[in-house]
């Protein structure tokens, strides 16, 4: 189980990526009594019959994780998501992609924590490969929405790469200022 509802969503964008996505979409948003998070990804998408066996907790392809005999990552959000009022909804197509929408519930008792927004998406713009993600954020205080976003390709473009000490340390400073003035 997750610590946190980026652990959530980090690893749902980890999925993305290793089912070969070349475009993936983040959107969250969060309000006082829901985190309401979005992915879209141009991945290489499941069957139904797939789509059944990636939310059977007893079933693993043993492809992603070579010694695994389960899989527990979908299976452990369903139930957090389904325990805490909260709603989850997952539609795929082979060959053109997965879309996943999950509403959250942070006023529930036994939800996990928000986690860190931050550390999520630097760690989400970082995953080995060649993709492009976008990243929204939105907060909704009473009537008011803020918003920023981030994107893979602008990032690599003006730093030039996510792997160098300096190039990493500014992708982080990058977002931090963002996230610092969506929350002020």
């Amino acid at each position: 189980m997750h610590y946190t509802l980026c652990d959530c969503v980090m690893d749902l964008i980890q999925n993305s990526v290793e089912a070969g996505s070349s475009l993936i979409q983040l959107n969250m948003k969060q309000s006082a009594d829901s985190l309401d998070v979005s992915i879209r990804d141009n991945g290489c998408g499941m069957t139904d019959d797939e789509l059944k066996r990636a939310t059977d907790p007893f079933y693993s392809d043993g492809v992603k994780h070579k010694h695994r005999k389960v899989g527990l990552g979908l299976p452990f959000l369903i139930q957090t998501v389904t325990m805490t009022d909260g709603r989850f909804d997952i539609r795929s197509e082979k060959g053109r992609g997965t879309e996943i929408d999950i509403r959250f519930n942070p006023v529930h008792i036994d939800t996990p924590p928000l986690g860190d927004p931050v550390a999520l998406l630097y760690q989400v713009m970082c995953f080995q490969g060649d993709y492009d993600l976008t990243a929204v954020r939105s907060l909704s205080k009473g009537t008011e929405e803020q918003s920023y976003q981030v994107n893979r390709k602008e990032m690599l473009d003006v730093l030039g790469d996510l792997e160098s000490a300096a190039s990493l340390g500014l992708l982080r400073d990058y977002i931090n200022s963002q996230e610092e003035d969506l929350l002020s």
